[in-house]
């Protein structure tokens, strides 16, 4: 569910934009975010133990594939294991609430009760995907761009 990846097509070879992008850091809104080679696989990290507050952060990973005078550059980034328990709350919060709000309905009749609780679910995970979006999402679309702005300014 917070896994994002895209691809594009490179006119540069793998090893050109490896060696741009390996050991290169990017600063997003004051995070810094290292890159380092692991088998064939560029990983971007970020370094999370110069903040204080909790914050969800992305891993990405940067695979090449070599094709006839062009490579395909695939970018993958997922929620980090330690930052995953929260959202994942706040899911199982918002389905409890909609399956209670449903149940209320339709087994009880009791519709003032059932909207206000789905109310309340709707509102809740409308909060919550508005602020992903303005942190971890926004985190992973910084690193992507970041990565295709570093192979447009080679060529």
């Amino acid at each position: 569910m917070f896994t994002r990846s895209y691809s594009y097509q490179s006119s540069l070879n793998r090893e050109a934009l490896k060696s741009r992008l390996i050991g290169s850091h990017v600063k997003i809104h004051n995070l810094d975010f290292e890159v380092t080679d692991d088998n064939h696989v560029l990983t971007i990290v970020p370094h999370a133990e110069q903040i204080d507050e909790i914050k969800t952060l992305p891993i990405t990973t940067v695979s090449f594939e070599e094709g006839s005078g062009s490579t395909k550059v695939k970018i993958i980034a997922k929620m980090r294991k330690l930052d995953q328990g929260g959202p994942m709350l706040m899911i199982i919060l918002v389905l409890l609430l909609l399956i209670t709000g449903t149940l209320l309905f339709f087994a009880f009749k009791d519709h003032l009760s059932s909207f206000i609780v789905l109310g309340i679910g709707v509102l809740i995970f409308a909060i919550f995907w508005v602020r992903m979006e303005m942190g971890y999402f926004d985190y992973v679309k910084k690193v992507i761009s970041y990565v295709k702005n570093t192979e447009k300014q080679m060529v």
